[in-house]
């Protein structure tokens, strides 16, 4: 239970990240690259049941 509201917050803040609003023009990717990777690691610690 935990791990799936883990899962989706990480995926609601990768959403918020992605440099598509005007303030956030400059930030680059670096901040949505950074909550994929996180992402992708506690989906694969999910997957092999670590988690």
């Amino acid at each position: 239970m935990l791990s799936t509201i883990l899962a989706v917050l990480l995926i609601i803040a990768l959403i918020a990240t992605v440099p598509a609003w005007p303030y956030s023009l400059t930030w680059g990717y670096y901040p949505s690259g950074t909550l994929s990777i996180i992402l992708i690691v506690v989906l694969l610690l999910l997957f092999t049941k670590r988690i």
